[in-house]
């Protein structure tokens, strides 16, 4: 059948004109829209990756799987960060060119097709929407993925889609409500597809300094008290753009049931979906670096509290996110265009909500700059 069409708000060239006002501000332009990271790779990261530059996973051609290094990187990961034993639960591993392709072929990969139905959050990440058209399914948008009853008795459900924290809203689900998804969709035989890749940037829990990573990660779905120790039904991903600010790198991974999982990699090697050597060993060095991750972690909590002051102070209705990279704020004017174009004429430009389902609110990404921040709430706050 090949990919089918697709359609979405989600176009970045419609806010081309507010950039242009922006620009022409007093100052110039701050951009808090795309969530793309500014700060700098991890030494360790980098030595890494030079280190593995002439490697024969360089030369030659590298697994499809990762290196025997990143797939033991990735469990000491789930293992150290999560809480997690991938081993205990049953569950494996496979590398992927970021997360954002992961998304898009889910569907796709999982053989999902017409008749089938996906279900997602109405307010989240457009990919998931775009990746259901593509494979031709049809997708169910609910208020609320935790509010089973909204979508477990729906026929023809294959899978649902979980984002916690959630871009763009900050939201985090509990261990509980993680847990009540999972029983669901495995009484209907539904996937759970939990996109976890924000799941080291929560800001409501009390840090400790045993140098753990857990007291600042969000429930995992393939925790114990979660999955009931077994992957079946269940795929996480995870990306290392955030964390180590390796966006342009393109690390991510898929993790869980293995039934689903060996069927991908025999796809994914054959359409070269894989991940170059070297970049797998600045992969594993990442996972590795918590001293890092909790640096940035710190540089983002600082940012997003500057954020949130600022645009309080501006006329926002708003508070510290519970999660995740942005601040979701509903518009003013009621509209997100209008407040777009408010913003623009101070040099600002946010992402408008929707691009994510939302139409009267707008995003606000903390990927920015210390400076940038800063200047953005000298701005609001005239």
């Amino acid at each position: 059948m090949g990919f089918q069409p697709f359609a979405s708000p989600y176009d970045w060239s419609r806010i081309a004109s507010y950039k242009r006002t922006a620009k022409a501000a007093f100052g110039g332009m701050i951009d808090l829209s795309v969530g793309s990271p500014v700060d700098p790779v991890p030494d360790s990261v980098r030595a890494a990756l030079a280190d593995a530059s002439n490697d024969p996973n360089a030369y030659g051609y590298p697994a499809t799987v990762g290196t025997t290094d990143l797939r033991a990187a990735i469990s000491e990961w789930f293992r150290d960060c999560r809480g997690v034993d991938l081993d205990a639960c049953g569950a494996t591993v496979v590398p992927t060119v970021g997360s954002k392709e992961a998304v898009a072929l889910m569907a796709s990969l999982l053989h999902f097709g017409v008749g089938d139905v996906i279900v997602q959050p109405t307010v989240s990440y457009p990919t998931y929407e775009i990746g259901t058209q593509l494979a031709g399914a049809t997708v169910l948008k609910v208020d609320d993925v935790a509010d089973v009853d909204s979508w477990q008795h729906v026929p023809g459900v294959r899978a649902v889609w979980v984002n916690s924290p959630c871009n763009p809203t900050g939201k985090v689900l509990s261990t509980s409500q993680m847990a009540s998804i999972v029983a669901a969709a495995r009484e209907i035989g539904a996937v759970v597809l939990s996109d976890e890749c924000y799941a080291l940037m929560t800001w409501g829990k009390p840090l400790t300094n045993d140098g753990s990573l857990t007291d600042i990660a969000a429930p995992c779905a393939l925790n114990d008290t979660v999955c009931g120790s077994s992957a079946h039904g269940v795929l996480t991903l995870y990306s290392l753009s955030k964390q180590s600010n390796m966006a342009g790198y393109r690390t991510a991974f898929i993790a869980g049931d293995p039934e689903l999982i060996t069927p991908m990699i025999a796809y994914r090697k054959q359409i070269g979906q894989i991940i170059p050597g070297p970049v797998q060993a600045a992969m594993a060095a990442g996972l590795r670096d918590h001293v890092s991750v909790r640096q940035q972690h710190d540089r983002y909590r600082d940012r997003l509290g500057t954020l949130v002051s600022a645009l309080r102070a501006y006329g926002y209705a708003t508070n510290l996110p519970d999660g995740a990279l942005y601040v979701w704020v509903k518009a003013k004017s009621g509209d997100c265009w209008r407040d777009m174009a408010a913003l623009a004429e101070l040099g600002i430009i946010a992402s408008p909500g929707e691009f994510y389902g939302a139409p009267a609110y707008l995003r606000f990404s903390a990927t920015a700059s210390d400076k940038a921040i800063a200047d953005a709430a000298e701005r609001l706050a005239r």
